[in-house]
This record gives structure tokens, sequence and C-alpha cells, in this order.
């Protein structure tokens, strides 16, 4: 059950300077006095957004991260942007447009209270009017920018596993990214969206020890503190070497208890200690080692830890590299990141592709869904 608690705007401001992307968790739940709240750990804080012209005005919307494409926007009106959208669909047609101009230029908090401001002058919900006026992967782009952090990642692991078949792909990427925090919203925006439990699902759809190394992600305990134990490290990096490299056949469990519990600072410190004592970097024992799934979620671990950005960078690379576009790791991953490090991403996809991921992004789609792309993904530099 989620707490709302009434802070006002003021104490969001004196907060995020010392909570770090405390707005990272922002759930599309509002309370009935029309205050959107972000969850910060224990805590529930809310925008106080007014609900009358005495309460106090916000002084930003910011954005959840400080390495986005996508900002506050200055001069921010959510009423009149719910009028240009209305506009851009009303009579014949779709002015796709002013759909990208609006929602590709906004931050996730102010998409929110455009949502609301939508609702308020037509008494309808900007979902389900987009709903009827797109199709296709831009419209798939467009509903995932109105959805919050943590339930668009919901919302992308439900369809991951509903229905016939697993996308083991989406699993990894979402799980294996996520702070202990970022993974306690999305357990709660999941079981609030559908009524289900994250674990339990994930349960029901995989097995073996890649379940077990999803459910270890799941339970979001990993330390995060920066400490390293030398002596450890070593130790670690012992067992891992002797748990796959120094035998015949994996101890995959060993693997597991160091990679989904230590904090990142002291992992770095057992890669650097694993390549002198196996001669050998961790992905490539990884690779060597482990296959399938499991290969792929430990490898996504280790990427992930190592440089965020540059496992997105790959990802992004890989689903538009050769013949065909995978839409689905293209569109999740530019409607996930683009508020939070995409200025990063770009910066390690250029230094590791010798191209920019404009171009690819230019080259590799049409209309209005590489219109919204570019937008999300900022100059081509």
């Amino acid at each position: 059950m989620v707490e709302y608690a009434g802070a006002c705007w003021s104490e969001i401001v004196r907060q995020r300077a010392r909570l770090p992307h405390a707005l990272s968790s922002l759930l599309d739940w509002t309370h009935p006095n029309r205050r959107i709240f972000y969850r910060t750990g224990d805590r529930t804080l809310c925008t106080g957004i007014p609900s009358s012209p005495e309460a106090d005005t916000p002084v930003t919307m910011a954005a959840i991260g400080s390495r986005g494409t996508v900002t506050e926007f200055r001069g921010f009106n959510a009423d009149e942007d719910a009028q240009k959208l209305r506009k851009g669909m009303k009579g014949v047609g779709t002015d796709e447009s002013a759909i990208i101009e609006v929602l590709a230029k906004r931050t996730i908090a102010q998409r929110q209270l455009i949502k609301q401001a939508f609702k308020k002058a037509v008494g309808k919900d900007l979902l389900d009017e987009l709903k009827g006026e797109l199709t296709g992967n831009f419209e798939k782009v467009v509903l995932g920018l109105l959805m919050p952090s943590p339930v668009y990642s919901a919302y992308e692991l439900r369809n991951a596993i509903k229905g016939a078949g697993t996308d083991e792909g989406c699993l990894i990427d979402i799980l294996a990214s996520q702070n202990n925090q970022e993974m306690r919203a999305i357990i709660a925006a999941y079981k609030n969206e559908y009524g289900k439990d994250l674990e339990e699902d994930v349960c029901s759809d995989t097995s073996g020890m890649f379940q077990r190394v999803l459910v270890s992600l799941l339970t979001a305990n990993r330390d995060e503190s920066d400490r390293v134990d030398q002596a450890q490290a070593v130790q670690d990096a012992k067992d891992m070497y002797e748990a796959g490299e120094a035998r015949w056949g994996t101890d995959e469990v060993k693997f597991l208890t160091v990679l989904c519990i230590r904090n990142r600072q002291h992992l770095l410190r057992v890669f650097e200690e694993y390549q002198k004592i196996s001669n050998r970097d961790i992905e490539e024992s990884i690779k060597r080692e482990m296959s399938g799934n499991l290969e792929d979620a430990f490898l996504a671990i280790v990427k992930c830890l190592r440089n965020k950005p540059a496992f997105f960078a790959e990802r992004l690379y890989k689903s538009m590299k050769g013949l065909g576009t995978t839409d689905s790791i293209l569109i999740r991953v530019m409607v996930s990141r683009c508020e939070i490090d995409m200025l990063d991403i770009k910066a390690q996809f250029q230094k590791m592709y010798g191209k920019t991921l404009y171009s690819f992004i230019k080259g590799d789609c049409s209309g209005d869904y590489r219109n919204i792309l570019l937008q999300l993904c900022g100059s081509d530099s």
C-alpha cells in the first residue's frame, strides 16, 4: 500500500540535493488533492501541485536524472499543452508533430500534469484518446512517455511475461540495471497496476539458475555502500575462478552470490583481482562458462556495474544493426533513459561504434516514429 505524505514543495527541493534520483521513482498515483507523489526510500514526498489558487506553486518539474536529453521545459503550462494536444487530435486526421512537440519536450512530472489538465478540460483520459488516434511504434513511444518511470518498467515487464512465450531480454535489461530504490518502486508499481506480485510472475515464467538470478535481483538488497574489502575482493575472485575456469563444470551459485549482492566499488576491485588470477576478463569467463539467458543475465549485471551508459549503447546498437530493427528494445531504451542519462549513452555509442546514435536512428526508422525518437535522442553530436 502506498502511503501518502503531505510534504510541501520546499521539502522536495531541499531533499533533492541529498536524495539522488529521488524523482526517479515517480509513481502515477495521485491523491484526491491532485498532488503527485514521489517515493524516496521509506518516505513519500509530494510536489505540492496546487488544487486551489491559494496553494503554493511548485518551482520546478525537474527531470529524474541530470544527464538526459529531455529536461524541464521552461515556461511550462499544463493547460496550454493539453489544449495543443486536443487540437492535434480534433477533427479528421491527427497532427503528430504537435504531439511530438509537446510530449517529447516535457519531463515525466510535467506530462503527469498535462494528463490531469487534459482530463479536466476534455472530460476524457489522454491515454485513451491517444490510443484511438495513433498506431504502431509511434503509439508505443507516446504511451510510454506518458507513464512514470516505475510504471513504464512494470508495464514492460508485464508484457514480457504475459501470454505465450517470455521476452527474457526485457527482463534482463530492466532488472539488471536498477538500484535498490528503483527496484522497489517497480515492484510497488507492478502490484498497484496489475494486482500481482512481480516475483511470483517472474518465477512462473522462468526456471533454473536464470530464475534464481532474477529473484536475487528482485530482493532489491544489494549492498550500496562504497566500502571495498580488499581481502574479501581477493576471496570473491578466487571463489568465482574456482567455481568456473578452474573446474570441470560451473558452480553458478558462486557467481550469483558475488555478482548480485556485493556493492559496485567492491565488484570493480573483484574484477581486477579476477583478471590477475585467471588472466581473463570476467566477461570472457562468463561467456566461456555459461550460455543462454544465464550468460546474458550475468553479462548484463557486470556491464551495468562497469558502465551503464555503455550497456545501453550496446543494446541500442544491436537493436538496429543488420537487417530489420528490434523496435521493442529501441523504444524501451529511448523512452526509459531519455530523462536520465541519454547524453552519456550517446557519447558511449559514438565512442564504441564510430557513428552517432542520431544517424543510426535516422537511417533505421521512418515517419513520425523516427521523428519522435530523434527528438528524444537530441542533437546529432
